[in-house]
């Protein structure tokens, strides 16, 4: 063990030093182009911890850098030092009564401080794209922006306090008194410094002027000098400079923002025009009126998305030199959207337009506009060539400069080969995004790229006087580029506050100011071909949020890098090493493979469908074998499964639950479903309907001793509601095939599926009835498989659309807790889930801290960490009163139950009991 370690030792529990290699590659990429593999990391949850790091890193002379998400596009987040990487510890969030203000911890994920802000009608002011997956803390030390926020409500513009710390590991909180007065005296030398400088540079008429200007647009390039002339105290000029500092002057543990507004009522258009100059003047039309998003798509951008379903025709036939913008009106009332949109008629009237302007307010609309914006950057991801990186820059021009520069750069990008480039933006705020793809493994096209950087520079600087990074932090990318946007004066400026915060360069070094004229071009990110499934993928991040294994092992973007880095060394001819046997268990066994990933992810990749291809690879012939012989005799499989929890439950009856769960290593769990039967079938009056009872209701029953079987509680509700339930012939041994995909046996699994799907048609007299399953994830893969050869649907589906009419329902008071499962969520069938759930019970909770269980199939039972991982958040949600949950799949309720000490059950049992005749629940 190193010394560095060693002393960290000292300090950090063992579980958050991380030093094997697999983890300190995967954890130290980030969304960029660049990589850097952090020597340890060590993950922190409070400020003592954080504090101890840098001083251990000041004792060991080792570089720091403070990681959030890593949704970073400029190679802020990594290192070859310590990254000390901000833990749950930090994810915290309190409002005050108005939820005018809002104080937050750097680790908590900016999308879900929105939605905890929605129900008061406010929200945060930073609004960039990767807000469902960037955290606070990058928010602030990046200053993002956004589509809607501007520089009006960024974070510098919203700040209200913030607790800091600096490369001493002192800690000034600026909204409480005493740290103030304290951090005054302690640090006299650094705050009278701060005063000097913004009274010189208030004084120097040039260099205020300057600063003024620059930033009349977005700019983060270099550091928010601004706050030397917006502030005279030091202790806001401090504060301010943190802002946009991307972690080289000190650590935000705590930020307090003035909230804004969410005007609920929205309407947007979707406006075509002949060419890039008429939409940008168009933009300067817009600028004074009341909107509150103007972005801008050349006719590139509209290329690259204009053959996805649902997407107006016209954007096929317009000419070349076309262009589009997407306007958006926001109000508090409908009046108020009437007028703002007159308002932006009146703007435009006389502006050339391809078809006339037209607002819609229509949700679904709305989205579909959007849909044009949002799907353009990884439609290129998506099309670029295999081992390319695909890169996002943004600069940013004065608006009346717009259309000018909008054509150069678009001459530049043809200039330079980069014929796959689109540009969009957002463009009330001149801020213009490019999208290229590059190939960095080649020394020629890192030469080609390094030319164009240079032109782009001067172009946006010389000709313009532009920011070279107006939204998405300096970083690594433009650190070498700061003194020629900004001047020698200014530069100097900055290194002046550098060195004052931290005068060994220890902070995250390298990052903004950068003496190195070529470091934009080293420690660039291999991107070789590894599996044609996830090739696709840009690291950007914004699956890691969605998936259960986050932080417990690998995320999927962590299993893609890491995928990618045995790929590099089999083409190599090097070993694997550690790499490839810690993949086993993080990489693999880990997995839920669930696939939520793939709703977040902007090219729609699913890790599951690599770490199932992977699993079925790593199989040797003796487990084949065996899994094989279980598809094709899985009715004494069931009963053999029968036969277990029978044993485990007379065992448990002896030594308890908690003794069996430690001797089983977790497999056994509290509250142990009991041994499940097979429903029996029963001759009914009504309307034919196929019921296919699936192996998991089937296997494990009720949690509860003297609780109907899920198979009868549902043949019950069916006849109720006057149908005649159909068993298929020899159902007991009959499965989905699921189990077997699971494990990556895909024409093992098929064959399954072809089972079933024959018994099922004969059932359902080639598809004339429909047909029901009672496990979310079985049917979802049914009806994949099937591929509409005949109507099936899940079970709270039918309810909803086929039962309801037909039941008398007394609501139950609740609250009754509610989980989602990944493949009612993948499929967006949560809508009628809830609709059901709120037709039986007055009080709903859905923890928000929850999304994939973790249970996985067998997973739950293989690696219970998993599970309890996945879990670890439900419980601050969940009422003392809540007696129940419902779900809509079997072992997801098995460990939801085990995790939670509350009975999960099929919605099922709650539709039956709320619909019983004459009783009340």
């Amino acid at each position: 063990m190193s010394d560095l370690i060693h002393a960290l030792s000292d300090h950090l529990p063992p579980h958050q030093i991380i030093v094997d290699d697999l983890r300190r590659l995967a954890y130290g990429t980030d969304a960029s182009f660049y990589r850097l593999t952090p020597e340890v990391i060590a993950v922190i949850e409070n400020e003592a911890e954080a504090r101890q790091v840098l001083q251990t890193a000041k004792q060991h002379n080792r570089p720091v850098t403070f990681r959030a998400a890593g949704t970073s596009l400029s190679g802020q987040a990594i290192t070859d030092g310590i990254l000390a990487l901000i833990g749950e510890g930090f994810a915290t969030y309190e409002q005050n009564a108005d939820a005018s203000k809002v104080k937050v911890g750097p680790g908590i994920v900016g999308g879900e401080v929105n939605r905890r802000l929605a129900p008061f009608g406010k929200k945060i002011g930073p609004d960039p794209a990767s807000i469902g997956a960037a955290k606070i803390g990058g928010i602030a030390a990046n200053n993002a922006s956004g589509m809607c926020c501007g520089t009006a409500q960024n974070s510098y513009r919203t700040l209200a306090g913030m607790r800091v710390m600096l490369a001493d590991g002192s800690v000034l909180d600026t909204e409480d008194h005493m740290s103030v007065d304290a951090f005054s005296k302690s640090h006299a030398v650094l705050l009278g410094e701060l005063e000097r400088l913004g009274r010189d540079t208030r004084a120097n008429a040039k260099l205020a002027e300057r600063i003024r200007h620059k930033f009349k647009i977005k700019n983060t390039t270099g550091y928010s000098l601004n706050a030397l002339i917006d502030y005279e105290d030091p202790i806001d000029i401090l504060s301010h400079l943190m802002i946009g500092s991307e972690g080289t002057l000190g650590f935000m543990s705590r930020i307090t923002y003035n909230t804004v507004v969410e005007e609920p009522f929205k309407a947007s258009a979707l406006v075509f025009f002949p060419d890039i100059r008429t939409a940008c003047e168009a933009v300067i039309r817009l600028k004074p009126q009341p909107v509150s998003a103007v972005e801008l798509l050349d006719r590139p951008a509209l290329h690259s998305v204009e053959n996805k379903p649902g997407l107006p025709a016209i954007m096929r036939e317009l000419c070349e030199e076309a262009a589009a913008l997407l306007i958006e009106v926001r109000s508090s009332t409908v009046d108020g959207i009437n007028e703002r949109i007159s308002q932006v008629h009146t703007a435009m009237a006389g502006v050339a337009t391809v078809e006339p302007m037209v607002f819609s307010t229509d949700p679904a609309t709305c989205e579909m506009y959007w849909k044009v914006r949002k799907g353009t950057f990884p439609a290129v991801g998506a099309m670029r060539r295999t081992g390319t990186t695909v890169l996002i820059e943004d600069v940013a021009f004065h608006i009346e400069n717009l259309a000018d520069a909008t054509l150069d750069l678009q001459a530049l990008l043809r200039h330079h080969g980069y014929h796959e480039a689109i540009i969009f933006g957002h463009a009330l705020e001149g801020n213009l995004h490019f999208v290229i793809t590059q190939d960095f493994g080649d020394a020629s096209e890192v030469d080609r790229y390094a030319r164009f950087m240079d032109d782009l520079c001067h172009m946006v600087v010389d000709k313009y006087d532009g920011s070279l990074k107006a939204e998405h932090g300096t970083g690594r990318n433009m650190a070498p580029f700061v003194e020629l946007e900004w001047g020698k004066e200014a530069a100097d400026l900055m290194r002046r506050i550098k060195a004052l915060f931290d005068p060994e360069n220890r902070l995250n070094p390298g990052v903004i100011l950068n003496d190195n004229p070529r470091a934009h071009l080293e420690n660039l990110k291999p991107m070789p071909a590894a599996e044609d499934i996830v090739d696709r993928c840009i690291e950007c991040g914004f699956c890691e949020p969605l998936c259960p294994s986050h932080r417990l092992t690998l995320s999927p973007r962590q299993r893609i890098t890491s995928v990618r880095e045995l790929a590099r060394r089999a083409a190599a001819g090097e070993p694997a090493g550690s790499v490839g046997e810690d993949y086993a268990y993080m990489g693999l066994d880990t997995c839920a493979a669930c696939g939520l990933c793939s709703t977040a992810c902007p090219v729609g990749i699913d890790t599951g469908d690599l770490t199932r291809r992977l699993r079925g690879r790593k199989l040797g012939d003796t487990a084949r074998a065996v899994n094989a012989w279980t598809g094709e005799h899985f009715g004494t499989l069931a009963n053999a499964s029968r036969l277990g929890l029978n044993v485990g439950h007379a065992v448990s009856g002896v030594l308890g639950d908690n003794l069996l769960g430690r001797i089983s290593g977790g497999a056994w769990k509290k509250n142990m479903p009991h041994a499940g039967k097979a429903p029996v079938a029963r001759t009914t009056q009504g309307d034919p309907v196929v019921y296919f009872p699936t192996c998991g209701g089937r296997i494990f029953g009720p949690s509860t001793a003297g609780e109907k079987q899920l198979g009868d509680v549902i043949l019950e509700v069916l006849t109720r509601a006057g149908y005649a339930p159909i068993l298929p012939e020899g159902f007991d041994s009959l499965c989905c095939g699921q189990m077997l995909a699971s494990k990556g046996m895909a024409e093992e699994a098929d064959g399954m599926s072809n089972t079933l799907e024959a018994a099922l048609m004969k059932a359902s007299l080639n598809g004339k009835y429909p047909v029901i399953m009672d496990a979310s994830t079985c049917t979802v893969r049914m009806q994949k498989h099937l591929a509409g050869r005949l109507k099936l649907y899940d079970f709270h589906e039918f309810a909803v659309d086929a039962l309801l009419p037909r039941l008398m329902i007394t609501k139950q008071a609740g609250p009754i807790a509610l989980h989602v499962n990944c493949s009612v969520r993948k499929t967006g069938a949560d809508a009628k889930l809830k609709t059901l759930l709120a037709a039986c019970v007055e009080q709903i909770i859905e923890p928000a801290g929850v999304t994939c269980c973790g249970f996985a199939g067998d997973r739950g039972f293989a690696v219970p960490e998993l599970n309890r991982h996945a879990l670890r958040h439900i419980h601050k949600d969940l009422p003392a009163n809540c007696a129940c949950g419902v779900s809509t799949n079997r072992t997801c309720e098995i460990g939801l139950t085990a995790e939670t000490g509350i009975n999960y059950q099929s919605i099922a049992y709650l539709l039956e009991k709320c619909s019983r005749p004459q009783q009340t629940c």
